[in-house]
């Protein structure tokens, strides 16, 4: 089917060429862009057409309307299925297939990406813009991987990606759920550059001006002409503000796990400290567990190793972990009240850390198992 089909089956998604250049839309602004499972297949087929259009020079990645770049995944969704799967057929494991084969592809894509990460940009958003050639943040960015509120763990790639945060900073915003700003992100490597969010207002009419005949040889630098200012400021990194605490408290991880750090800001009377340890609190503690030592297993591994553990562990936190009650409760129910099991990190054994560490597939069998390096 071509592009166009698909398109007028799935207006979420949309497309136009400018240029030589793909400008891809989220378009579901009512749910702040968060991908549905036709989003995805959509820019999969979006992406192999780019890919094989010699006419085509870049693509960029944006959402629509004011607020969001990209939410994450559709996770009512996915709650629904998971609920209505009695014989454990696993309907909603095909969902977390394809959006790891798109991440993976905007990370190996042989044309340059440039995603606009203009408002919230949480979850399966950042899959999608961390593999781009050119992250554009804003001062409307509010960046975030909160996936152990609902028993997940932060994926999309994140066991990855975050490897270029110090370890306790990764851990930190792999946890708690942080949620950082445009220039937070650009100051720690999760964007580029961070610009007013009106200099991308008329991003087109800069990108209309493009000489590619001069540019092929150097088409991220033309983009990077199009999408930051001449002057641009360097802003404010609030995180900067904690960053001594941060790195006093979640260094410990690696030698006594997370319950190691909420003993340590047990101790500290701060009201960041009190905090942080309030949110940890509100977590899936075996989700917190595993995800620190995903996150310090994906500092050592090939992207695609990183893509295959993450969908065990997800694999495992549907089946027969905490995502379930999590999603109920924070968002089905919305009571805030998740009967997570055990309830505390204290109660949280290494075998069960492990279960989740470990593949469900063979590595021959593992539905990723083509991916690449």
């Amino acid at each position: 089917m071509s592009t166009q089909g698909l398109l007028r089956e799935a207006p979420e998604v949309g497309f136009e060429i400018v240029n030589r250049v793909a400008i891809v839309t989220l378009d579901r602004p009512h749910a702040l862009n968060a991908l549905s499972h036709g989003m995805i297949a959509l820019l999969a087929d979006i992406f192999a057409q780019c890919a094989d259009d010699d006419s085509i020079a870049a693509i960029v990645l944006r959402g629509a309307g004011d607020k969001a770049f990209c939410a994450g995944g559709d996770v009512r969704k996915l709650y629904h299925e998971a609920r209505n799967d009695p014989r454990h057929e696993t309907p909603w494991l095909k969902f977390f297939i394809d959006e790891y084969r798109l991440d993976y592809t905007v990370h190996r894509f042989p044309k340059p990406v440039v995603a606009l990460m203009d408002g919230i940009v949480m979850g399966g958003g950042m899959g999608l813009a961390q593999g781009a050639a050119l992250r554009i943040a804003t001062e409307r960015t509010r960046m975030a991987m909160p996936e152990t509120r609902i028993g997940l763990l932060p994926d999309v790639g994140a066991t990855h990606f975050l490897r270029v945060l110090p370890r306790d900073l990764a851990l930190y915003v792999g946890l708690t759920g942080a949620r950082l700003s445009g220039a937070d992100a650009a100051r720690v490597g999760l964007a580029d550059v961070c610009v007013p969010s009106s200099w991308l207002s008329h991003f087109v009419e800069r990108l209309e001006a493009v000489r590619w005949d001069e540019a092929s040889h150097d088409a991220l630098g033309a983009l990077k002409r199009v999408f930051v200012p001449p002057a641009n400021l360097e802003r404010h990194a609030p995180l900067d503000d904690i960053r001594a605490q941060i790195r006093r408290h979640f260094a410990v991880c690696a030698t006594g796990g997370v319950e190691r750090i909420a003993a340590t800001l047990a101790t500290d009377e701060s009201d960041w400290a009190r905090a942080t340890l309030a949110t940890l609190a509100r977590h899936s503690p075996t989700m917190l567990e595993v995800t620190c030592h995903a996150l310090m297993r994906g500092r050592q591994m090939p992207l695609a190793d990183c893509f295959r553990m993450e969908l065990g562990i997800v694999y495992r936190a549907i089946d027969d972990g905490d995502f379930v009650e999590g999603v109920r409760a924070l968002i089905i129910d919305k009571d805030e009240r998740p009967r997570f099991a055990p309830t505390t990190l204290a109660q949280v054994r290494a075998a069960r850390v492990q279960h989740f560490l470990s593949s469900p597939w063979r590595r021959e069998m593992h539905p990723l198992a083509d991916l690449g390096a």
